[in-house]
Formats: C-alpha cells, sequence, structure tokens
C-alpha cells in the first residue's frame, strides 16, 4: 500500500499537530493519509487496513501500531471527536477516520433516506393504480417478473426510490410511466415535479426521451400535458451561489417540489447529494435513476453504489409483495420483517435489456465485465464476427498514430462535413475515442493531439488558430452564469451573424443549441477523445476504447463496463490482454460509512 501525499496534505497534517493537546507521529500521519484519501474519492481512511501494517508514504516505509493503540493515540490527540462531536478529525465505532465535513455530508445523507425510505406508506388508490398499470405497462404477463411495473409501484408507495439498471434497461421510460400514474393519484391537485442530471448533456438527453417517450403514453391528455419535460442540471434546480460551495435552496429554504428526480445518479458526488437531500421538504420523494454498475463520480463518494448495497440483492417485504400481488400482478420474493433495512421496499433492479437482446455482443461483453468473468470478456472480444465488438492488440506509442488514423478519420468525417450546430453536435456523437488515462501517449491529452495531427493530414480541420473550425472542446470547471457546467461538450463554428467570427456552440438542456464567444468560456479542454469518467451521461454510436499497455491502480471492471456500454452500435477495444483481464479482476472500492449507514440492519 503506497500513498504519495500533497502539499495540502501535509499542511494539514501538520496543522493539526500543532493544535493537538497530545501530539503524536501517528497523528500527523493519519491525518495526512485521510486528507490523500478523499482526493482519491475516498469519504474516510479506514485505520483497519493499515493497523500494525507497513505502508509506504512518500517513497519512505511506516510501520503502523496496532489497531487499538492507533485509536487510542488519535482519542488522546484531541482533535479527534466521536461521532456527534466537533473536531477536525472523526473517529467512528468501526475505526473509520474522516475529516469533520466528510462525516457531516455523509450522516446528514443517511439520516434524510432512511427517514424517507421508513416515512410510511404514501397514500393510495389501488384500484386507481392497477387500471394505470395496467394501461401503461401494457406488455402480457410472462414467467419473469416485470421490474418496470414493480419499480413503479415502488416509487409511488415510498418516498425514497432507487431505480438502477443498465443502458438499455428502460429507467426514462419506465420513470415518465411513474409520472403519470403520480399525477393520476393526485386526483387533480396540484402536484410539481423537478427533473435533474449532474450534466448540461445528462439533462439535455433526459428531456429528449421524456419528451418523446410522453407522447406515446397511454393517458388522457390533461395527465399528459402536466408530465414535465423541463430538465435542468442539480447545480441549476438548488440554485448555484456564485464563488460559494453552497446553494440557495438549502436545510433552511428548501426546494418547492413534491417529486424530485434524480437521473444518472452515479455521478453524482457525496457533498452534492447531501446537499440535495438537505434541500428537500420532509414530504418530499425523491427518485433516483442510475447504474450501479457504472464508474463512481469523479469527486469523492460512490454514492449510488452504497446506496444499492455494493451489489445486494433488493429487499423486499411481505407487505410490499402483496401490494405488487393485488395492483400489479406481480410477484417479488419476500423476506422476515426483522432483518429488513431501511431501504426495503425502495431498490429496484431493472433486469431486462431493450437495447442489447440476448445476442448483442455489447450486451454480453458488458454483463461478462459487470461480472467480473475476464477470460468470457477476452474470448467475447476476440472471438465476435459480427463486428459489434472488435478487439485490435494495442501498437507500440511510435506505431499508435499510423494504426489509429483510418479509423479516427472516418470516425470524425461526417462530423466536419456540417457547420450547422445542431447536425455537428449530434455527429460528434456518432463516434467518440475513450481512455482510461489522462496523461501520456496512451491518455486524453497524448490522443488528442494524434487525433489533431491526422484530421489536419486528412485536410478535416485546420489547428493553426486555437479556435479552429470543428474543435469540440468540454467545460472542465462549473460556470453558473453561463450556465454551462463541467463535462458539458460544444464545437467551434462559425458564427453565422458575423462574418470571420466564430462561437462555442452547446446543445441546452431544452434541446436548443446556444452560441457562446469562445473568449467567455471557462476552463476547458480539446475533446475529440475524452476519460471513460468524463463519458458517464454519454451516448455514441461507434466507441474506440483505448487501454494503456501497463495495469494501473485505474483500470477496473467499472471503468471497462462503462466505457463499453456507451456504444450503441459497435466498441473497437485496443489493449493488451493480459492488462484487460488484470482490470476485470479489480473493483472499485472507496471506504465509505454509507453502506452500513443504510444496509447494517439487514
Amino acid at each position: 500500500m503506497q500513498f504519495e501525499l500533497r502539499p495540502i496534505d501535509r499542511h494539514f497534517a501538520r496543522f493539526l499537530q500543532r493544535q493537538a493537546a497530545v501530539a503524536s507521529p501517528w497523528l500527523e500521519l493519519a491525518a495526512g493519509l485521510v486528507s490523500n484519501v478523499t482526493g482519491d474519492g475516498h469519504i474516510c481512511l479506514d485505520l483497519a487496513e493499515i493497523a500494525g501494517r507497513a505502508i509506504v508514504v512518500d517513497g519512505k516505509e511506516q510501520v503502523f501500531p496496532p489497531l487499538a493503540e492507533l485509536r487510542q493515540c488519535l482519542e488522546r490527540s484531541g482533535v479527534a471527536g466521536a461521532p456527534g462531536e466537533y473536531a477536525p478529525l472523526v473517529l467512528d465505532n468501526s475505526s473509520r477516520l474522516y475529516l469533520y465535513r466528510y462525516w457531516a455530508y455523509e450522516q446528514q445523507l443517511a439520516d434524510i433516506i432512511s427517514r424517507k425510505a421508513s416515512f410510511g406508506e404514501a397514500p393510495l388508490d389501488e384500484q386507481l393504480l392497477k387500471k394505470g398499470l395496467a394501461r401503461v405497462f401494457p406488455g402480457q404477463r410472462g414467467e419473469d417478473t416485470d421490474w418496470q411495473k414493480v419499480a413503479a409501484v415502488a416509487a409511488l408507495r415510498k418516498k425514497f426510490c432507487v431505480i438502477s439498471g443498465g443502458p438499455g434497461t428502460g429507467k426514462t421510460s419506465t420513470v415518465v410511466k411513474i409520472l403519470a400514474l403520480l399525477i393520476e393519484q393526485a386526483q387533480g391537485k396540484p402536484l410539481r415535479i423537478a427533473l435533474a442530471a449532474p450534466t448540461g448533456k445528462a439533462a439535455a438527453r433526459l428531456k429528449e426521451s421524456i419528451s418523446a417517450m410522453k407522447m406515446k403514453l397511454d393517458c388522457s391528455e390533461d395527465v399528459r400535458q402536466l408530465i414535465p419535460d423541463r430538465v435542468v442540471t442539480i447545480h441549476s434546480l438548488l440554485g448555484a451561489i456564485r464563488g460559494s460551495i453552497h446553494f440557495r435552496h438549502n436545510a433552511s429554504h428548501h426546494l418547492p417540489f413534491d417529486v424530485v428526480i434524480i437521473d444518472e445518479a452515479s455521478m453524482v458526488a457525496l457533498p452534492l447529494m447531501a446537499k440535495l437531500a438537505q434541500a428537500l421538504a420532509d414530504d418530499a420523494r425523491l427518485i433516483l435513476l442510475g447504474d450501479r454498475d457504472q464508474l463512481a463520480s469523479v469527486e469523492a463518494g460512490a454514492v449510488l453504489g452504497d446506496i444499492c448495497g455494493n451489489g445486494r440483492e433488493a429487499l423486499f417485504s411481505r407487505k410490499f409483495s402483496d401490494l405488487t400481488g393485488r395492483v400489479a400482478n406481480e410477484v417479488v420474493p419476500a423476506v422476515d420483517p426483522e432483518v429488513l433495512p431501511a431501504l426495503a421496499d425502495s431498490l429496484v433492479v431493472l433486469k431486462r435489456n431493450y437495447r442489447f437482446g440476448a445476442e448483442s455482443g455489447i450486451g454480453i461483453l458488458g454483463r461478462a465485465v459487470r461480472d467480473g468473468e475476464g477470460d468470457l470478456a477476452l474470448r467475447l472480444c476476440r472471438e465476435q464476427e459480427n463486428g459489434e465488438v472488435v478487439w485490435n492488440d494495442l501498437p507500440d506509442a511510435p506505431m499508435l498514430k499510423r494504426a489509429l488514423a483510418e479509423t479516427v478519420a472516418s470516425g470524425y468525417q461526417s462530423c466536419r462535413a456540417t457547420d450547422l450546430p445542431d447536425e455537428a453536435l449530434s455527429r460528434l456523437n456518432e463516434f467518440r475515442v475513450l481512455c482510461a488515462l489522462r496523461q501520456g501517449p496512451f491518455g486524453v491529452a497524448g490522443m488528442n493531439s494524434l487525433i489533431e495531427e491526422v484530421l489536419t493530414e486528412r485536410g478535416l480541420i485546420d489547428p493553426r488558430s486555437r479556435w479552429y473550425i470543428g474543435r469540440p472542446l468540454m467545460i472542465t470547471v462549473n460556470d453558473h452564469n453561463l450556465k454551462l457546467y463541467n463535462g458539458d461538450v460544444g464545437i467551434i463554428l462559425p458564427d453565422p451573424e458575423a462574418v470571420g467570427r466564430v462561437r462555442a456552440w452547446f446543445t441546452t438542456p431544452e434541446g436548443t443549441v446556444r452560441g457562446i464567444s469562445p473568449l467567455r468560456l471557462p476552463a476547458h479542454e480539446t475533446a475529440w477523445c475524452m476519460t471513460v469518467h468524463k463519458s458517464q451521461g454519454s451516448e455514441f454510436a461507434r466507441v474506440l476504447l483505448l487501454i494503456p499497455p501497463h495495469d494501473t491502480e485505474i483500470l477496473s471492471r467499472e471503468l471497462l463496463y462503462t466505457g463499453i456500454t456507451r456504444a450503441r452500435e459497435s466498441v473497437s477495444i485496443w489493449g493488451d490482454p493480459h492488462v484487460f483481464a488484470a482490470a476485470v479482476a479489480r473493483r472499485i472500492q472507496r471506504a465509505s460509512g454509507l453502506e452500513d449507514a443504510l444496509w447494517e440492519s439487514a
């Protein structure tokens, strides 16, 4: 186990050492490590993982004392308190060490979710619901459980619900039907509904899907008109305050909504999810949509994974099972009441895939990677002959450009065949190169340069100007004034109202396009290629997934699964077989106490 402390980690550790009533080298080292791991996405430092072991910190081996001695050292320091005490560090009974801020976020979120999940049954008109379910889920009753229908029952019965499923399992269509059923249950009373997603592009996709799906829904025109299709980013929903980590809507000023639905919840980090939860009214309904098997958020936490129990089977009470039988004619397995956690009846996992059928190469490969079946996944990559999945052995760095040139040029040619912003942005999603790394010849930085060289040689771009026509770019910091957020993708194209000028064009959450002067843009980067992390919430017709030649901790089955399932039609994987297999065998594990807080009674 190795750690490389950042300057901020060292400064924080030295500060606590100076403030401590009883200073010790173990306090300073533990403080530096807990600061460091939050930068790597963990919520806390698990002391049991390092106690009594030799670890390497900044190239120097350190042997920590046994756990009891290490706990005693921290408890005597005066700067590490027990849960509920106000101190810079928090040490809980499971020997998890937190920065106070992250402990507070975790505790607040766990308390609110548990309270909403245990809120009690929402009043239901069962006969009205039974008719509604039969109408909006018109499929014949089969041998397998219709989990979309079960999810609808859960969302109507509980104040908190998570609907998880891979791409193509129908999460969005299910939530449109849920909205129709909720509106029908309100029976004419106003129902205030908010729809949000972590990024502008995810919001735009959700809006497009809802707008299309509600027109096909079997419901009255009055109900259809009440189904909203306005989708905003979570930051916009909460009311971001410029230059602040706080929002206008918070625990003292709740959001004015009865129902809040969040799409792509796997991308939401712990601090933002906690602030969203605090901003909800006590009786407001929260529905999270997402894929629990995808990569966790770039920032701290793996919130959706923790909420979903990190792969646990969903648990249902006898009462809920009886309800689904009465109103949906569906059978779900029930367990004894005494073993049920707070989240019983609140989690539903969709299992049938409508995009990737039983014979889909992408679907089969994605499932093999998700389940950690490395040998099968590699065999599927190499043996498929339908072109849906293609494997290529990774060439050495000097040969990479020649090997990829034809694929890259043909992939981006259609995007450069138009200067109309809406068409160009749409065509940009036909093909994308995804990387695991940011730096190096096999990372985003190297690949963006390589792609620019290839497209320049083919006459598709002229990069002599920073703002060359056709340059795709990705926003890397939030700008609330411009309503541009980290992860939003745009393209540089001519300004139709000013000859010789260009603008950066982006898709809005409303589904339109808008142009912004490049000089006004917040921090951004070229986006011919992007990391798999940044691709979350996106979908491309064809994907080229580039795996580096050497194994690294960042490579995991979640990363490969996310990259592969960004593709609708085909995925081409370039890599080393041994590195690929090692990545499938590795799971992301972020230290956190959220799962225990929500599932401890299971």
